[in-house]
């Protein structure tokens, strides 16, 4: 029985459900980072906007994401109880919640220049900001249903299809990205408003490729049969878990958002370094998300079938191997800055040894918080696979905004130590989370499970 399984079968399993999604994950941020790649062989000024208005969209999305967060756990404890009904309802509704927040959220992103401005930017980097997110922010309807349909396939272990539409997708954007960001191919040479038009390009092919999928593969959930009935029940469950999941993302990501406002005000070279930095240390969190989904599909799945011993040990497997990865991380960034830097830089840009300086030591910042970075993320995971998200929600507000946001202005500004000061901000914050959210979790665990269950 799966209640028995040993540390390494539960190591196997993980490594099954969650290497796909970590190739998923790792391949939707690709899209990103071509995006900065790209733009940093373009322009030091274009690089800087798009980190500006890649950190903004990031908010909107991370936030409306919630609701598509919400349906893993949910499709996951009822596959686990075998009730296919509440599979079909609660992804149902979370298309819904996602459409809507997309209609609210916008309006902002198209008037995004006066606030960039009210926030202390540059008039340039506002301007070409708010251009990018004029014609991107429509992307974020067809990014956050993707969401959702790859959430409820995830849940259902489908992984490999979530590799390989978001592995399609990547070179879609790619592939548009260099056409029309350079004007290859007979494309007009559009600069950062190209790289903006294949960020929506992508997502609508991401979007027709999923749901053709899950139409075809799981016809039997009939997901689009009746689609315009409401469903309010769930809608408030799915509402219920998934407003406090896309504010615990909201903490954090506008924990990053605040570092990249404050880095604007510390120069253009300054900004372009933080984005290359962020992008790396980005790249490597994709494989901490990519647990932390298999975490709340392997605990969700436990908690449908109330077999809190397997839980445990699996949430003891997947913490170690978040672990492992934070620690050769620390040694990759710690060890070959400049090499890593250096990809996302023209080989005669004037600014490229001072963006090299200031990015090394970033990156030896972010390797301080590898490791809380990636326990936070993969616990957050554990909690919402048996539906715990109002308490990790106020953790993280407080992490984040109290500790890790406070405390980057601080260390940056009032000590005067620069770019380096805000991120040592941000290993504190993440690091508040990280150690109470694991608190969280384990108390809880110690409700259910006899101690030598685990």
């Amino acid at each position: 029985m799966e209640t028995v399984m040993t540390y390494r079968a539960h190591a196997r399993a993980v490594a099954v459900l969650g290497l796909p999604l970590i190739g998923g994950h790792v391949a939707q941020f690709a899209i990103n980072m071509t995006d900065t790649i790209m733009l940093g062989w373009y322009g030091v000024d274009e690089l800087a906007a798009v980190t500006l208005a890649g950190s903004c969209f990031f908010v909107f999305f991370m936030l409306g994401a919630g609701f598509a967060f919400a349906v893993m756990p949910l499709v996951a404890a009822a596959a686990g109880a075998g009730e296919e009904r509440q599979i079909r309802r609660s992804t149902r509704m979370g298309l819904w919640l996602s459409l809507a927040y997309g209609v609210l959220a916008m309006p902002v992103l198209w008037y995004s220049e006066p606030l960039l401005l009210m926030l202390g930017q540059k008039p340039g980097v506002a301007a070409d900001a708010s251009a990018y997110l004029r014609i991107a922010g429509w992307g974020l309807f067809p990014a956050l249903l993707v969401m959702v349909l790859k959430s409820y396939l995830a849940a259902l272990e489908r992984t490999q299809v979530v590799l390989w539409v978001t592995v399609l997708a990547a070179l879609v954007n790619a592939v548009v990205n260099y056409a029309l960001i350079f004007g290859h191919w007979g494309a007009p040479e559009l600069g950062i408003t190209g790289a903006a038009i294949a960020s929506v390009l992508t997502q609508l092919v991401s979007l027709v490729a999923v749901l053709a999928y899950a139409l075809k593969a799981l016809a039997e959930h009939e997901l689009m049969r009746n689609f315009h009935r409401p469903d309010w029940e769930m809608l408030r469950e799915v509402f219920r878990l998934g407003v406090p999941i896309g504010l615990t993302n909201l903490s954090e990501i506008s924990l990053f958002t605040a570092s990249a406002m404050m880095m604007g005000w510390l120069g253009t070279a300054t900004l372009a370094a933080h984005g290359i930095a962020i992008t790396l240390s980005g790249l490597t969190f994709m494989v901490h998300l990519g647990l932390s989904n298999a975490a709340t599909i392997r605990s969700g799945n436990a908690y449908g079938r109330r077999d809190w011993p397997h839980m445990a040990r699996g949430a003891k497997v997947v913490i170690a191997l978040s672990l492992a990865m934070s620690v050769a991380t620390i040694v990759l960034f710690l060890t070959a800055p400049d090499p890593l830097i250096s990809l996302f830089l023209g080989t005669e840009d004037p600014d490229k040894p001072q963006i090299l300086l200031i990015g090394a030591g970033l990156l030896a910042a972010a390797a301080l918080f590898q490791l809380m970075d990636g326990m936070q993320v993969v616990v957050l995971g554990l909690l919402r696979g048996v539906q715990d998200t109002g308490v990790p929600m106020v953790i993280a507000a407080l992490s984040y905004w109290v500790v890790g946001i406070p405390a980057s202005y601080l260390f940056g500004f009032t000590f005067g130590w620069g770019g380096v000061g805000v991120w040592y901000g941000l290993a504190l914050g993440l690091s508040c989370a990280g150690f109470f959210l694991l608190i969280r979790f384990w108390r809880q665990a110690a409700h259910r499970v006899p101690a030598a269950a685990i």
